[in-house]
């Protein structure tokens, strides 16, 4: 099977990929307002017979890198759930699929950090844990910034805290900083500082 060579990178076309996985429509055993499960019987590309369980998210996720002109950067410390732990992120949330995501991650920043941007660019997409969910995220790079009112949700209690950037890409790279939208941001914007997609004295105060 070859694939549709306008989404390769240039040294992926031409390529002859395996078999495409096949099955049934499946059968949801979990809905919520933010996810599904559904139950496949499947077929893996080598042949076999598999049963397979899809988390199948209901939102995009978005992220944002708050960066300021001093080379610092917005971050929001929560206590997560589902491994009990605290973690330092970028400002981020989930978009509706009736919502542009760009929209999402300006509500989000508004209501975690009480920032609003006037600059926003998309840094990259992401698939989030593609052998087992469907969720995809998109992250922006928000700069030029007015304050206003942190308008957390419900049930987050949150710790915002403004750092140099080349501490926050010091802990990711340490992994004392582990939640992936927010790895995936740091190093692309350190990408983008060194390529030259950033305005030299931006890039000049994030790297110092």
């Amino acid at each position: 099977m070859k694939p549709d060579d306008a989404d390769e990178p240039a040294w992926a076309v031409g390529r002859e990929r395996p078999p495409a996985w096949r099955s049934g429509e499946g059968r949801v055993s979990f809905d919520n307002p933010w996810i599904g499960v559904t139950e496949h019987d499947a077929v893996a590309p080598t042949g076999r017979p598999v049963y397979y369980g899809v988390v199948r998210f209901k939102n995009v996720a978005v992220g944002v890198l708050p960066l300021h002109e001093d080379g610092t950067v917005t971050l929001v410390g929560q206590q997560r759930f589902p491994l009990r732990n605290f973690s330092w992120e970028i400002p981020e949330g989930g978009a509706p699929f009736d919502e542009p995501p760009l929209e999402a991650a300006r509500r989000e920043l508004r209501e975690e950090t009480g920032l609003e941007a006037a600059q926003w660019r998309e840094m990259l997409r992401m698939e989030l844990s593609n052998s087992i969910t469907d969720e995809r995220g998109v992250c922006y790079l928000a700069t030029g910034f007015s304050h206003g009112e942190v308008e957390p949700d419900e049930t987050e209690a949150l710790d915002v805290a403004r750092v140099p950037f080349r501490a926050l890409l010091d802990a990711v790279v340490a992994g004392q900083v582990r939640d992936s939208l927010t790895v995936a941001a740091v190093l692309r914007a350190y990408h983008m500082a060194r390529e030259g997609e950033l305005p030299g004295e931006l890039a000049r105060a994030m790297l110092d």
